[in-house]
């Protein structure tokens, strides 16, 4: 004898199997109805780890305690809860499996009706493969323009700036990036998300305990040796902290440690295939929760500032002791 299935339940057990079926799940939480809210822009940089309540509040508040939406390729949906214990209306994940999921229509509906995006860690290049060109990734842009806020940690952060570590062929070290700007795991995504603030600017997180200030460095170096714009700036995140970035272009960190802004418009001396990297003139401004920065003036408030520059792939400091962080 068959047990009959209650009608919601056996809907609710359709659509989801449809969904898997289109390359992606959905896992709504928190108030059926949504609310009409009007979000203000801005943008969470968190690095990766652990994100303080503050800064989830933060983005929240932006958002009008609307309803938010988190994308992401690998894992589960624990965003629902850190955003609704947050504020939120409700929360909604989208877990991505194929690139078809970034044309369906329901995600794209999603979208345009959420009062905030947030993105997920895990493999930046799913994010790159699976969105970059598609109605997704356009619908994201379009929202952004409007004014809605978006952040993302780890991997989320890492693909919000214009230009970004792709890891297509895998992952690659500060030392091996030095020895080679040109290495054949070197790679560099743009042209995903269009966020004005973050334009010529490369995003990215676990800074100081994955050391990544090298790999960075060599990015700084291609994006000018390769024309692709006339700065490079980048804003690199320590783990558990994050950056609260405000429209106006002012920036303050939210956590224990610290945020790195980044910036250089000095031509590479040797950046080639095959030859050790050596460029100067790399400034560096690194704040923590009692500093500022404006990614406008590019200015800095209660933090440190010193200057990088790399001699045939080895990192030199003007900092006392020689830190480059």
């Amino acid at each position: 004898m068959f047990r009959r299935i209650p009608l919601l339940l056996l809907l609710t057990i359709l659509s989801s199997l449809t969904a898997q079926d289109k390359g992606y799940t959905y896992t709504p939480a928190g108030k059926t109805e949504p609310v009409e809210a009007k979000p203000a822009p801005g943008y969470l940089l968190a690095g990766g780890g652990k994100t303080t309540v503050e800064a989830y509040r933060w983005l929240i508040e932006k958002a009008r305690n609307g309803d938010v939406i988190t994308l992401r390729a690998s894992g589960a949906d624990a965003m629902n809860k850190a955003l609704l214990d947050a504020g939120a209306n409700s929360a909604g994940t989208f877990l991505f499996t194929h690139r078809d999921a970034a044309s369906d229509p329901f995600v794209i509906e999603r979208i345009r009706k959420a009062s905030a995006i947030w993105i997920a860690g895990g493999d930046r290049w799913n994010y790159v493969r699976m969105w970059r060109g598609t109605p997704l990734a356009n619908a994201i842009n379009a929202r952004i323009r409007e004014g809605m806020p978006i952040g993302g940690s780890s991997a989320g952060l890492a693909v919000l700036g214009e230009f970004s570590y792709s890891a297509e062929r895998g992952g690659i070290t500060s030392a091996k990036a030095l020895a080679n700007p040109y290495d054949p795991a070197m790679t560099i995504a743009t042209n995903f998300l269009d966020i004005p603030l973050l334009k010529g600017t490369i995003t990215d997180t676990h800074w100081v305990k994955r050391d990544r200030q090298g790999r960075t460095l060599v990015m700084l170096a291609r994006i000018l040796q390769d024309g692709l714009a006339r700065t490079a700036s980048a804003i690199a995140v320590d783990e558990n902290n994050s950056v609260l970035l405000e429209a106006d272009g002012a920036a303050r960190v939210s956590g224990p440690g610290h945020a790195y802004f980044m910036r250089t418009t000095a031509k590479p001396a040797i950046c080639a295939d095959g030859k050790r990297l050596t460029m100067s003139g790399i400034d560096v401004y690194r704040i923590g929760a009692d500093g500022k920065f404006n990614v406008k003036t590019w200015r800095c408030e209660n933090g440190l500032t010193y200057r990088l520059d790399v001699d045939q792939g080895v990192i030199r400091s003007s900092q006392p002791g020689g830190s480059v962080y």
